[in-house]
């Protein structure tokens, strides 16, 4: 039934039929063809797959993020990291890895963060006389952040999917998200001194008091969360709902930028997104129960082990592995199932779970930026108005920066765990 099951998810694939459809359909037919099973644990088993009360993280999450999104945060976010870094060489491509990182701290959604900050940071960057493959590159490798720094989805789904702490997790994501944050500023100065890129006047220090008060109240939130977390008061799941009750007493009471008739809009989007997710889940939930069934995770289990069972050597194998299925397979989907097939491999060769997650989803978040699905690269470069190729040249030399960055996350697991530990 495995052999059906993913032949037949490949030829959906090959006529480009959504991933979550291609999913619930290859499951489908591998129940029908082996003939066994009732058809109702179709439905069982989709359902099964997201009764799950973590799981209610998300659409709070992503409420509170459109809420903050329509409440004028993404723009005060952006004066702030003017404030701070728009005197640099590159100064507004600098901005915008800037407001990113600030800006993945509420959001928790990759695209989303691409998405808010690529309309208004890509054509800046482009009339101030940037490179237009150069804007819409840096706002693509921006974006992943929104799914590295906490809070995070894909963090959520690896949580329940593996049977780790969902806090543990977020609090492993800051040093790789900072990490990275300036690995990708270190890249910016150096490409926007070769080519000679215009930078704004510096901020004076009251100019930089004002935009940090105007986005104050932005930037508290994952300090609630964490900290509500982290000090006992409330659960992750929880924690979303307090995001979104935040989100909304800032957006409508303090900015008074949210009106009383985007709220539906605002509900919409976000059912939306939700829905989207879900339906992933879902299937990607479904499939899962079928590859279990088939005793695939102790094939693949065996797979590894018979190359070597040197813990760096594994993480290095997973590492090529998951570059792949990143440039063709969801983030999202590639948690919910690979996850509960490499964690425990991960596990018996002695490396921490936390850990794991985190060189997971730093892996795949890479994928959002890769041709040729990488979800980041379609949107910026929609924005920029370029080509895919032309969009793809321009990320070449942050590639490097993030393989060399994943390499150092992968080999020195203090850069991940070290903060958890220390607060434990």
């Amino acid at each position: 039934m495995a052999v059906i099951l993913m032949i037949t998810m490949l030829l959906l694939f090959i006529i480009s039929v959504p991933i979550a459809v291609s999913m619930g359909l290859a499951s489908a037919v591998a129940l029908w063809w082996d003939g066994g099973t009732p058809l109702i644990v179709l439905v069982q088993r989709s359902f099964t797959s997201i009764d799950s009360f973590p799981l209610m993280a998300i659409p709070f999450f992503i409420l509170a993020g459109t809420l903050m999104e329509f409440g004028g945060i993404s723009r005060r976010l952006i004066a702030l990291a003017n404030a701070l870094t728009g005197h640099l060489p590159g100064g507004l491509a600098i901005v915008t890895i800037v407001t990113a990182m600030f800006f993945s701290a509420i959001s928790g959604s990759s695209a989303a963060t691409t998405a808010a900050l690529g309309s208004m940071l890509i054509p800046a960057m482009i009339q101030r006389g940037y490179h237009a493959n150069f804007a819409g590159a840096t706002q693509a490798v921006s974006g992943e952040l929104g799914i590295i720094i906490p809070p995070s989805i894909p963090m959520i789904l690896f949580g329940v999917s593996a049977s780790v702490s969902i806090g543990d997790l977020f609090m492993a994501g800051f040093i790789p998200g900072i990490l990275i944050g300036l690995s990708l500023i270190v890249t910016v100065l150096i490409i926007a001194k070769k080519r000679g890129y215009k930078r704004s006047p510096r901020k004076s220090f009251r100019e930089v008091l004002v935009a940090f008060k105007e986005s104050f109240l932005a930037l508290l939130m994952p300090v609630i969360i964490l900290g509500g977390i982290y000090g006992g008061i409330f659960t992750p799941t929880e924690a979303a709902g307090v995001a979104v009750g935040y989100a909304f007493i800032v957006g409508v009471l303090i900015y008074k930028e949210i009106k009383l008739k985007q709220i539906f809009t605002i509900l919409t989007q976000s059912t939306v997104t939700t829905a989207t997710i879900m339906f992933i889940i879902a299937s990607a939930g479904l499939f899962g129960w079928i590859i279990t069934r088939e005793n695939v995770p102790q094939m693949v289990a065996q797979f590894f082990m018979s190359i070597s069972d040197n813990p760096m050597v594994f993480l290095l194998l997973v590492n090529v592995f998951l570059l792949i299925v990143g440039m063709f397979m969801e983030t999202n989907a590639s948690i919910i199932i690979l996850a509960p097939l490499l964690l425990p491999v991960a596990i018996n060769l002695g490396i921490d779970p936390i850990h794991f997650g985190i060189v997971m989803i730093v892996n795949l978040a890479l994928g959002m930026c890769t041709p040729p699905l990488g979800v980041n690269l379609f949107i910026s470069a929609q924005l920029a108005k370029i080509r895919l190729d032309q969009i793809s040249r321009g990320m070449l030399p942050y590639y490097v920066v993030l393989l060399v960055t994943l390499l150092l996350l992968t080999f020195i697991p203090q850069l991940s765990i070290g903060l958890v530990h220390l607060l434990k």
